[in-house]
C-alpha cells in the first residue's frame, strides 16, 4: 500500500482589519526595523562555557558540579 501524501491545509481566510489596528501593525513593524538597525552586535564571551547560558536555572554547572546562588 503507497499513502498518498497529505494535502495542503486550506487557506484561512483573514477578517479586514481596521484602519487602527493597521496603522498599529505598520508602526510596530517600523519599529522593529528600526531597531534592528540600530542594534549593537554582541561581543563573543572569551573562555565562558560552552553551550547554553549556564546560570539560565539560577545555578551554575562546571565540570558536572552544580552551585545554587
Amino acid at each position: 500500500m503507497t499513502e498518498s501524501p497529505p494535502s495542503p491545509a486550506p487557506a484561512v481566510e483573514r477578517k479586514k482589519l481596521t484602519p487602527a489596528a493597521e496603522r498599529a501593525l505598520a508602526e510596530a513593524e517600523a519599529r522593529r526595523k528600526a531597531a534592528e538597525a540600530n542594534a549593537t552586535p554582541h561581543r563573543r564571551e572569551l573562555q565562558g562555557p560552552k553551550g547554553p547560558e549556564p546560570t539560565r536555572y539560577g545555578d551554575w554547572e562546571r565540570k558536572g558540579i552544580a552551585s545554587d546562588f
